[in-house]
């Protein structure tokens, strides 16, 4: 078992008096209150009217990913700013020199980390008294201006086959299809969310979203087949999730899983226990559970710091008490796509994708079988299991995405989805989506779709007593 990708669920751990009580807050509106995790999700990151969630064992889910990934957030900030306060204490008072003031104007021009050039100008001229300067509003001033573009939707057979030649000989409808196609809502609204994520972030001075998450988006369409058969097709990039666990099929995960603090165990897929078999990840919570109760009861810990202590272990317990009577998709094994969870709890449009859709993922001549299995952020796409993108690049990891550039096709098939979530059967799934590929006319000569092979350790096979006929042969 790999570990948890960096960039959905590191949460680094806390020391000291962490400032927790408006995170805590959150956490109990969610928790407490019962507020709705579709209503969080539009409320917090998308001006749409909020939606209800279809299922409520989808929105309890739900709800335990907004958790952890706000905690997430609010860790990674605190952590930079724990680091960079650490920094400046250590950092040796320079000795003071008699120099000359550095009159002048220097400009310098840098790629950001998040691939953004940078240009920056710093002009320093010489002014009156330090008292005066200090009450003057243009003595020490800033400007800071942002430019992006955002890109219009992919449309044309033309524009698709220069992401992939081979797409119009996998589905051959495909031209057919795009003659009557609509661009989806939902793209200009993930464009919306990422360039609000960046106005906000840039006000702040902080890290801005990258440019490769910035454009990980060519299209997303509506198509609809002569038979009716409704399809959202997502054109896009792919990166790597590795949540998820299920003490059925997986009794043991490594150490440095079960022990971690940011291993997410739910997808927004599962189902119901079938044997008591413990999940792996049990074990893990509990210990956090005991520490955490040693801390609290100890003397010398601080009223704030118990807080967030009683908040945390009684997080902790709730996810004891799902993943007791619940299993779930495991990335590393198991074949899935991610959705943004806005689509996903958006029942006014029967074209976005709901948590168990079927779905089919094109690259090159190479088609994979699969489920929406999760729910990610609402400014980005194109994200798929370990499992899944490993079968596409071996070198394929957490930190290492398949494919870069925008050659990936997510075809879902909206309503396709089973009455009744249970464990993931891949001969079944393969079955559905050849019957759903043929709703759209079907795949083109020579293509078919991956056969998915079952990689979950097999239990070794108990010894039986021998019979009284192979006794005598023996003898």
């Amino acid at each position: 078992m790999t570990t948890k990708n960096l960039k959905r669920g590191e949460a680094g751990k806390l020391s000291g008096n962490a400032p927790w009580f408006g995170l805590g807050f959150l956490i109990l509106v969610l928790a407490g209150l019962a507020f709705p995790a579709a209503h969080f999700f539009q409320a917090l990151k998308t001006k749409q009217a909020p939606q209800k969630i279809e299922s409520k064992v989808d929105e309890a889910t739900l709800v335990l990913q907004v958790e952890q990934r706000l905690r997430w957030e609010y860790d990674e900030k605190l952590k930079r700013e724990l680091a960079a306060l650490e920094a400046a204490q250590t950092t040796e008072t320079a000795q003071a020199q008699a120099l000359p003031l550095p009159l002048g104007t220097v400009t310098d021009v840098r790629q950001l980390r998040s691939e953004i050039p940078f240009e920056s100008k710093v002009t320093i001229s010489e002014g009156g008294t330090a008292q005066v300067e200090r009450a003057s509003k243009t003595s020490y001033k800033a400007s800071y201006e942002l430019s992006l573009r955002l890109p219009k939707a992919a449309t044309t057979l033309s524009e698709l086959e220069s992401a992939n030649p081979e797409l119009p000989k996998i589905l051959s409808s495909l031209p057919s299809l795009l003659e009557k196609a609509q661009v989806s809502p939902w793209y200009n609204t993930i464009y919306t969310n990422k360039a609000e994520r960046i106005r906000r972030e840039a006000h702040s001075l902080s890290e801005l979203l990258t440019k490769h998450n910035l454009y990980d988006c060519e299209t997303i369409l509506q198509l609809v087949s002569e038979k009716g058969r409704k399809v959202f097709f997502m054109q896009a990039d792919m990166d790597v999730v590795s949540d998820g666990s299920d003490g059925d099929r997986l009794p043991e995960m490594p150490e440095e899983i079960v022990n971690s603090t940011h291993y997410q165990p739910f997808t927004s897929y599962g189902w119901p226990k079938k044997t008591k078999t413990p999940n792996p990840m049990i074990a893990g919570l509990k210990k956090r559970i005991e520490s955490g109760s040693v801390e609290l009861n100890a003397a010398g810990t601080t009223a704030e710091r118990k807080k967030w202590l009683r908040d945390r272990i009684a997080m902790l317990k709730r996810f004891v008490d799902d993943l007791s009577a619940r299993s779930y998709l495991i990335a590393e094994y198991d074949p899935f796509i991610v959705i943004p969870v806005n689509l996903l709890t958006a029942s006014s449009d029967a074209f976005t994708p709901k948590v168990g859709d079927y779905a089919v993922v094109i690259v090159g001549k190479n088609m994979y079988p699969c489920i929406v299995g999760d729910g990610g952020p609402s400014f980005k796409v194109g994200e798929a299991s370990l499992r899944l993108a490993k079968e596409i690049n071996v070198r394929a990891s957490p930190y290492s995405r398949p494919v870069s550039d925008l050659k990936v096709s997510y075809l879902v098939f909206p309503g396709s989805r089973e009455k009744k979530a249970d464990a993931p059967d891949y001969a079944k799934w393969r079955q559905k989506c050849d019957e759903l590929l043929l709703e759209i006319g079907g795949l083109g000569a020579g293509y078919q779709l991956h056969e998915w092979a079952d990689l979950f350790p097999k239990p070794e096979p108990t010894a039986q007593p021998a019979t009284e006929q192979q006794a005598e042969i023996v003898r």
